[in-house]
């Protein structure tokens, strides 16, 4: 159950970032191998990400088409951005509200605040605290393809692609 809250947090997390309804844009990460080092209450997490332009488009939009959000904000502040949203993932509605900072060449940092309801076999509400740091490492692995991340085990999850028109 643990996976799957920290999952549905990363969702909403990658939600708030998502520029399908914001009225200012995240810069794009610099291409090449990132990672990244959640850190939450319900334990730490690091994966690595080979991220490419059109990958990186991706990962920030990736859950909003999935996603029924009411609100989806990005404001571009003195130090970096802050983002809020209100999204419904499936039977899980998720607010949250992150504050990003960065160059978006080397370094990234989050701090997330998620309040989520719905979740089978959890009080509610549940909430989720989340710092995330996301640095970049070099060149992608020879053999890794723009998209692919490197779980903690080892394990290699293929990103998924954008429908061809």
């Amino acid at each position: 159950m643990r996976v799957r809250v920290l999952t549905v947090c990363l969702a909403a997390t990658i939600g708030t970032m998502g520029t399908a309804f914001a009225a200012e844009t995240l810069p794009m990460r610099k291409a090449g191998l990132w990672e990244t080092k959640t850190q939450s209450p319900d334990g730490n997490v690091t994966v690595r990400q080979c991220i490419d332009e059109k990958t990186d488009q991706l990962a920030q939009g990736a859950f909003g088409a999935s996603q029924n959000c009411s609100k989806r904000s990005l404001v571009k502040t003195d130090t970096g951005y802050e983002s809020e949203s209100e999204c419904k993932i499936g039977t899980i509605s998720a607010t949250g509200k992150a504050l990003i900072s960065g160059d978006f060449d080397s370094k990234i940092h989050m701090k997330v605040d998620t309040t989520l309801t719905g979740v089978p076999d959890m009080k509610e509400p549940v909430r989720r605290q989340m710092e995330i740091d996301a640095t970049y490492v070099g060149p992608c692995i020879a053999g890794q393809s723009p998209g692919d991340i490197i779980m903690p085990d080892g394990k290699i999850v293929k990103m998924p692609t954008a429908p061809k028109p």
